[in-house]
């Protein structure tokens, strides 16, 4: 493979256990990929309401899962109780948890091929008000997270169910490797990919670590969270496309190997 991102340090904020596919993309691309978890996830406390809804899913007309630890999380509760209904289709947001559901054995995934995001989602004919209202959808999420596919799809005259089931939280982390590497001019780009995300990292660093990294490339994969990384103090920040592909044409294009290399 071509070494394209040779001697650059980039900064991956994902999930441990999540992180590894784009990191190690980077490095078969010649770059180091440093791994720096913003954000964890774990299992619910409690997961009644989950085995609840496990228990009648055969009255929805749609499921949607908000991610890969959605389909995770929710499948481990589910399929450990019963199989999955037959004519319950099921709907996520993009390739990533596209894969995931392909991966644990469903073959026709309804997902947007562009935007990726919750109004992409609703702009998807399986969606609109002619096919689900009146009918009911559940939703397989984390403890929290964006409204705006739960209040639309009401909206629109549909019985929406919204399931957590798995937890997100900021990890105790020293950011102080991190801060004295990027200090040392030996951080060439963070990778940031949810907006909750951004503002962990905002949180762990404190206001002088911003400061400190602000002038560091921040590169996400979707407007919302440029707006968020913005906000925080970051002065760069570039968009790439979505998913692994897309982050990595995007270092690719914007960062390339480094000088002397």
């Amino acid at each position: 493979m071509q070494q394209s991102l040779a001697g650059r340090t980039i900064v991956v904020t994902r999930p441990e256990g999540q992180a590894e596919a784009l990191s190690c993309e980077i490095e078969q691309r010649g770059g180091r990929a440093l791994r720096f978890p913003v954000l964890a996830i774990a299992p619910l406390q409690d997961d009644a309401g989950l085995v609840s809804v496990a228990a009648r899913l055969d009255d929805f007309a749609l499921a949607f899962f908000v991610s890969p630890n959605a389909v995770e999380h929710a499948l481990s509760c589910i399929l450990a109780r019963r199989g999955w209904p037959e004519c319950l289709p099921v709907a996520t947001v993009g390739p990533g948890s596209a894969r995931a559901l392909h991966e644990a054995g469903f073959e026709h995934v309804i997902f947007p091929r562009a935007g990726f995001d919750s109004e992409a989602v609703l702009d998807l004919p399986e969606f609109s008000t002619e096919r689900l209202a009146g009918r009911s959808v559940v939703i397989f999420r984390g403890d929290g997270g964006r409204e705006l596919l739960a209040d639309t799809l009401a909206q629109r005259g549909v019985e929406v169910v919204c399931v957590p089931c798995y937890r997100r939280y900021r990890p105790k982390a020293d950011p102080a490797p991190l801060l004295e590497q990027g200090l040392a001019g030996r951080i060439d780009a963070l990778v940031l990919t949810s907006s909750e995300g951004v503002r962990n990292l905002a949180h762990m660093l404190g206001v002088s670590g911003v400061a400190a990294l602000a002038e560091v490339p921040v590169f996400v994969p979707h407007p919302r969270i440029a707006g968020s990384a913005l906000k925080a103090g970051f002065r760069s920040v570039v968009e790439t496309g979505g998913g692994d592909a897309g982050i990595l044409a995007g270092l690719e294009s914007g960062l390339g190997p480094a000088s002397g290399v």
